[in-house]
């Protein structure tokens, strides 16, 4: 009898830890993946990725995020310029032939900010990124979904990608620091 009961609390705990955590999985309609990068040293250019995935495993109970993988279709770079856009595809930039996919793996939170490993370009780097917990709502249409902001700096050499061109009045054509702003929408998956 104790060791029925033993199974069923220990079943019932582990039961009721599981309602509070939830599985999202990105809704690429209701997020973005930007960033910015200084173009002969005097204004950013804009750019995205318009393909893009993720699943996003977070605690209601806690309110932590537990979890975070993405993908990034290096292909679907966005600049509102064709030309550049084929100019950060080609081999002296992502090399987005033979690289074609960015990731993040979530380490830690640890206030407002976020810990994981980056890969870009076939380089793997530890990143700290502002982490933004949005919250959590139930939308119109009954599904619950949570809203999460990352931005923050990394510097594009750190991952091989060195291609730029020295300008006349000084200084070069592409900025070194790459601004990222990412704001992810999850849905609950069912």
């Amino acid at each position: 009898m104790k060791k029925a009961f033993s199974s069923f609390l220990a079943f019932t705990l582990i039961g009721s830890a599981s309602l509070f955590a939830g599985t999202y999985n990105v809704d690429p309609e209701h997020s973005a993946v930007g960033f910015k990068v200084k173009h002969m040293m005097i204004s950013d250019v804009s750019g995205k990725f318009d393909t893009f995935s993720g699943v996003i495993h977070y605690d209601e109970k806690t309110k932590t995020l537990k979890e975070l993988n993405g993908k990034i279709d290096v292909h679907s770079i966005n600049t509102a310029n064709e030309k550049r856009d084929a100019h950060l595809k080609a081999p002296d930039m992502f090399d987005a032939q033979k690289y074609p996919l960015i990731t993040f793996d979530l380490d830690k939170v640890k206030g407002d900010k976020a810990y994981g490993k980056l890969t870009m370009h076939g380089i793997t780097k530890n990143v700290a990124l502002d982490y933004e917990n949005n919250g959590l709502i139930k939308d119109p249409w009954g599904n619950q979904r949570i809203g999460l902001g990352l931005s923050g700096k990394i510097n594009r050499k750190d991952y091989g990608i060195t291609w730029n061109k020295a300008i006349e009045a000084g200084g070069v054509a592409v900025g070194e620091v790459v601004k990222l702003d990412i704001q992810l929408e999850g849905i609950l998956a069912k």
